[in-house]
């Protein structure tokens, strides 16, 4: 989005996650995620020209070829 708004070309996405952990409820569900092969990343595409980043809509994206894996499910842990 800040790459269409500038007028640059999109670059990588890098983030850092802070205090990531793991749930023992969770353990056999991960396991399951951790055994899939990634599959090839989708396509984002903005359909409209858009100058402002507060401007954003929900039907200003396009996702392309996006095939997900079924969902795995994982209740909240309390």
């Amino acid at each position: 989005m800040i790459a269409h708004i500038t007028g640059l070309k999109p670059g990588e996405f890098v983030h850092t996650i802070g205090d990531a952990h793991i749930y023992s409820n969770h353990r056999e569900a991960l396991l399951e995620q951790v055994k899939r092969v990634p599959r090839p990343f989708p396509k984002l595409e903005i359909v409209r020209e858009v100058k402002n980043i507060d401007d954003f809509k929900f039907e200003d994206f396009k996702l392309i070829d996006y095939k997900p894996y079924p969902k795995i499910t994982m209740k909240m842990a309390l």
